[in-house]
């Protein structure tokens, strides 16, 4: 597995600025031009540029997998339309819930997605719907906030250090995926936001140590 450490934006927390798939990297349209080389070349994948929210942050208000795009109900019209045209071979749907932080409250691969449990019925069947996948509500290690704070490839999982023993057991069951408990940036439990990853490769902030990202490879591996 190709593996970098990276700040974007000038930030550690990686994650914010962008979310990938297997094919693409959806990007802010005002990230800097050798930030969206990096993680389009490190990926290996295409680097696709759009604004959610009026905002850069990519991460936040998206979730992806090979299937589809998940967009924060701020999501305006036009940027709606926009992703449209930009992504014909994927659906693109708006989750409407006040949970809006969508990258934060959803984990997904291209089989499952792992949710902030929050989420009411309506939410549950548009992300269903959406990313085509089976859905599991689920807190780990105190935090509702899955995306934020896990990582979800179709390898593998990645679970916060605050996960309990019977937390790993049920997800592991769950999942079908020996998961590993780790932070990232130099300890900070807020594992999700500080990567940007996909089948392949992981960009992760440029102070997660050595040993944060060997494990984090290692079970993305």
């Amino acid at each position: 597995m190709e593996a970098a450490r990276h700040r974007v934006g000038g930030s550690d927390y990686v994650g914010v600025f962008a979310t990938a798939t297997d094919k693409y990297v959806f990007l802010g349209v005002g990230l800097p031009d050798n930030n969206a080389k990096l993680l389009g070349d490190v990926l290996g994948v295409k680097s696709v540029r759009v604004s959610l929210s009026s905002s850069g942050l990519i991460g936040l208000f998206s979730r992806a997998n090979s299937n589809g795009i998940v967009l924060s109900s701020l999501t305006f019209d036009e940027e709606m339309r926009d992703v449209k045209k930009l992504l014909p071979d994927m659906k693109v749907g708006i989750v409407e819930s006040d949970l809006n932080a969508v990258g934060s409250n959803i984990l997904s691969n291209d089989k499952m997605a792992i949710v902030n449990p929050d989420f009411d019925a309506e939410a549950i069947r548009q992300i269903r719907d959406i990313l085509d996948v089976e859905i599991l509500k689920e807190e780990i290690g105190g935090f509702k906030t899955v995306g934020a704070n896990n990582i979800l490839t179709n390898k593998g999982l990645v679970i916060n250090n605050r996960a309990t023993d019977e937390e790993k057991e049920r997800l592991d069951k769950l999942t079908g995926f020996d998961s590993v408990r780790t932070t990232a940036n130099k300890g900070s439990l807020a594992v999700g936001l500080s990567v940007v990853v996909n089948s392949g490769a992981i960009v992760t902030g440029d102070t997660t140590t050595g040993y944060e990202l060997a494990r984090i490879v290692d079970a993305l591996e």
